[in-house]
C-alpha cells in the first residue's frame, strides 16, 4: 500500500479492479450493451489516470528526498531548498488529487463549457464579465488545461456581452461546476469620471462536454436555427459573411451560438455539440437533484443570489457566500488562483462541510 497526503491508496485493490476492467473491455461481446460498455471504459480510464498520478507523485517525492540527502551531504543549501520547495508543491498536488478522488459524478471527468454573461449595467458589467473570462482562462492555463474560445461578443465600449469557452482537461467539469452562479464585483469604477463605487454582476454557467457515443435525441422541428454576421476580430471575410450560427431549442428555451470559425458549417456543428451538452446537463441535473447538484445553483441564478463577492474597494476581499471561504489576495484570484475556492465548494458538496 502507498500512503499519500494523509490518506491510503490501496494498490492491490486498485490493480485488481483495473485487471477486471481490462478483461471486461477485451470481451468481444462488451458492446452488445453500449451503456455498460461506456461505464466500463469510463471507470477504467479514471482508475488508470489515478494510478499513474499516484506513481508520478511517489517517484517525484523519492527523487526530491534523495536530492535533499545529497545536498545535505555536500552542504549545498541551494539544492536542499529547491528539493524542499518541490516537495511542498507535491503536497499541494497530492491534496488536489485527494479532492479529485471525490469527483465521482457521471460527467465530472469530462471537458467543460463555460458561458459568461454580464448583468444589467452596460459598460461596467461588460468589463466585469471580461475580467471573469480572463480569470478562467488563467485558471485553465495554470492547470495545464487547454481553453478554446467558441464564441465572444464584445461590448460597445469595453468588456464583453457574452463568451463561451471549452476547457479541455481531466476533471475539468468536476472542478468548474462549482463556479456556476452569479459573481458580484464591488470597486471604484474606471469608467466613472467621479470615481464612485459601483457594484456589478455577471453570471457563469458551466456544463459538461459529452461523449459522442451518448445519445441525445433532438427533433429538428424543435429547433430554430439563425445565421448572422460574426462580430469582433476576423477580417473582412467574417464581417461580410453570415457565418455565425445560433440554435434555439424551443421546448426548453435553451439557446447556443458559435462564431469562432469562418465556416458556417463548422460553426453549426459546434453549436449542435453545445446544444447536446446543455440538454445532457439538464438530464444530469434531474438525476442529481437529490444531491442538490448543479441545477440547484442554476435555479438560483439571479441578482439577489450571488455565490461569490469580489470586493476591491474600500477593502480587498473575495468571499464565497456558500462556504464562507475568503481570501484577501484579490489580484492572485483574478489571475486564476481559484483552486482553494473550488476545493471548499467541492468538499461541501461531497462531505457537507
Amino acid at each position: 500500500m502507498s500512503r499519500c497526503s494523509g490518506g491510503i491508496f490501496d494498490w492491490d485493490k486498485a490493480h485488481a479492479r483495473l485487471g477486471e476492467l481490462n478483461a471486461a473491455a477485451e470481451d468481444p461481446d462488451v458492446w452488445n450493451k453500449p451503456d455498460k460498455a461506456r461505464e466500463i471504459m469510463r471507470e477504467r480510464e479514471h482508475l488508470q489516470f489515478s494510478l499513474d498520478s499516484v506513481r508520478e507523485v511517489e517517484a517525484l517525492l523519492k527523487d526530491n528526498i534523495d536530492l535533499i540527502e545529497l545536498g545535505e551531504a555536500e552542504k549545498d543549501a541551494a539544492v536542499v531548498l529547491e528539493a524542499e520547495n518541490a516537495i511542498v508543491a507535491l503536497a499541494e498536488k497530492a491534496g488536489r488529487m485527494k479532492l479529485e478522488s471525490l469527483l465521482s459524478g457521471e460527467a465530472d471527468a469530462n471537458n467543460a463549457f463555460i458561458e459568461i454573461h454580464p448583468g444589467a449595467g452596460g459598460t461596467e458589467s461588460h468589463d466585469w464579465a471580461n475580467m471573469l473570462f480572463r480569470m478562467y482562462l488563467r485558471w485553465a492555463e495554470a492547470r495545464g488545461f487547454k481553453a478554446e474560445i467558441l464564441e465572444i461578443l464584445e461590448g460597445e465600449e469595453a468588456g464583453i456581452k457574452s463568451a463561451t469557452v471549452r476547457i479541455i482537461g481531466h476533471n475539468a467539469y468536476g472542478w468548474l461546476k462549482t463556479e456556476a452562479g452569479v459573481h458580484r464585483l464591488v470597486r471604484i469604477s474606471p469608467f466613472d469620471s467621479n470615481a464612485r463605487r459601483h457594484t456589478s454582476f455577471a453570471s457563469v454557467w458551466v456544463y459538461p462536454e459529452i461523449d459522442d457515443n451518448i445519445e441525445i435525441t433532438i427533433d429538428e422541428k424543435d429547433l430554430r436555427i439563425d445565421t448572422y454576421r460574426a462580430s469582433g476580430a476576423g477580417g473582412q471575410h467574417v464581417n461580410k459573411t453570415d457565418s455565425a450560427v445560433r440554435i434555439t431549442h424551443l421546448p426548453t428555451g435553451i439557446a447556443v451560438q458559435c462564431q469562432n470559425d469562418r465556416s458556417q458549417h463548422k460553426n453549426r456543428a459546434e453549436a449542435y455539440k453545445l446544444l447536446r451538452a446543455r440538454l445532457y446537463e439538464v438530464e444530469l441535473q434531474k438525476r442529481e437533484a437529490a444531491a442538490q447538484a448543479v441545477e440547484d445553483s442554476k435555479s438560483e441564478i439571479g441578482w439577489g443570489h450571488q455565490i461569490r463577492s469580489y470586493v476591491l474597494h474600500p477593502y480587498q476581499m473575495v468571499k464565497d457566500l456558500r462556504t464562507g471561504y475568503e481570501d484577501g489576495n484579490t489580484k492572485a484570484i483574478l489571475d486564476g488562483r481559484l483552486d482553494p475556492f473550488m476545493a471548499a465548494s467541492l468538499s461541501q458538496r461531497v462531505g457537507g462541510k
